[in-house]
């Protein structure tokens, strides 16, 4: 068992007893086997392992996933169970599981409303869950093949991505009804919200395009070409640096825009099929993960990104978030010595001078 813990803030009595419950539930973390592809572990990054956690449920397909700081929670997609797994990020286990959602993909916890949103690709809808009880509240048609969510305050709209439909559906948040379609001409990757222009932007990865939304009218309002993007299907945006992360699953490459000129500042390579990425503004550290296993690190300051370089951290670790209150890196892996696992990293701190 490995548990290792960054100390740099003052022990209370709630962290204490969620470390001693860690300990006592984790006896059988694994550090990771060796694949074909070469052995897992995080040499040359400044990142080390907190706990591997069971997940339980069958050794399937995981997707997104959303964490609520407030609450302490952490709600994972488990796509092919077909439930939304609820983590407690304090606890260190497992706390609920909210089923019937069929072959869920996204997830979005919104703290200012109260709810989480999933979309079931199974049975086309937007599942409404409450976070306080985990029940389903509300199940809302969204298209063809729903998969990626961001929310618009302003608007109170949410806006889902329709995959194979080319559209993004758009959501009444206060009805929990469709209200709307906009066609993106294309087919739809990730969808997020900047909260500077208040506007959401689209992959259309089949276009090699971002595509600006405005949210009161739903309409398009710009399409952007993404030179050197090829299936650009994973999505990020810092919006303080003005940034764009576009995440190319065709040619395993993360292609910066600065938002400001709408142009490409910047690309990279990353692992092999790039999916979901991660940002902790405040460390100003951007995470990258791939379906190969390979989680790509950066680090974003006056506008410019570098590259801290690529670890493999389990086998097809294609989903990442971070807790912005404690900078842990959350992965879920679908089979890690026969179980699903949730693997927890945080990044090393350097101490100055």
């Amino acid at each position: 068992m490995t548990i290792v813990t960054s100390w740099n803030r003052a022990l209370t009595l709630r962290t204490f007893v969620a470390v001693t419950l860690a300990i006592i539930s984790l006896a059988s973390v694994s550090s990771g086997p060796a694949s074909k592809d070469g052995p897992f572990g995080f040499s040359g990054l400044p990142l080390r392992e907190v706990a591997d956690v069971p997940l339980g449920g069958k050794t399937t397909r995981f997707d997104y996933e959303s964490v609520d700081s407030s609450r302490h929670l952490l709600f994972i997609a488990h796509l092919g169970d077909g439930e939304v797994v609820v983590f407690d990020t304090d606890m260190f286990r497992v706390v609920g599981r909210i089923t019937n959602v069929n072959s869920v993909h996204g997830v979005l916890a919104v703290p200012e409303l109260g709810r989480v949103y999933a979309s079931a690709t199974g049975t086309n809808e937007v599942v409404v869950i409450d976070p306080a009880t985990l029940e389903i509240t509300a199940r809302i048609p969204a298209g063809v093949y729903p998969d990626g969510m961001a929310y618009a305050p302003e608007a109170r709209r949410l806006f889902v991505s329709d995959e194979t439909g080319g559209t993004s559906t758009v959501i009444d948040v206060t009805s929990n009804q469709r209200v709307g379609t906009t066609p993106l001409g294309g087919e739809a990757g990730n969808t997020q919200y900047d909260p500077v222009s208040k506007h959401i932007f689209v992959n259309v990865q089949t276009r090699n395009q971002l595509v600006e939304i405005d949210p009161a009218s739903g309409k398009v309002v710009a399409r952007i070409d993404v030179p050197g993007a090829k299936r650009n299907h994973g999505l990020l945006v810092d919006a303080d640096q003005r940034l764009a992360f576009i995440a190319c699953e065709g040619n395993d490459r993360l292609v910066v825009l600065d938002m400001q000129t709408m142009r490409v500042s910047s690309s990279f390579d990353v692992g092999k099929d790039p999916d979901v990425l991660a940002y902790d503004a405040s460390l100003h550290l951007l995470y990258v993960a791939s379906e190969a296993g390979v989680l790509s690190m950066f680090r974003v300051e006056a506008g410019a990104i570098s590259k801290l370089g690529d670890t493999r951290v389990g086998p097809n670790a294609h989903v990442v978030t971070v807790d912005p209150k404690t900078h842990r890196i959350y992965v879920p892996l679908k089979s890690l010595g026969g179980r699903t696992m949730l693997r927890i990293l945080e990044p090393q701190r350097q101490d100055a001078g």
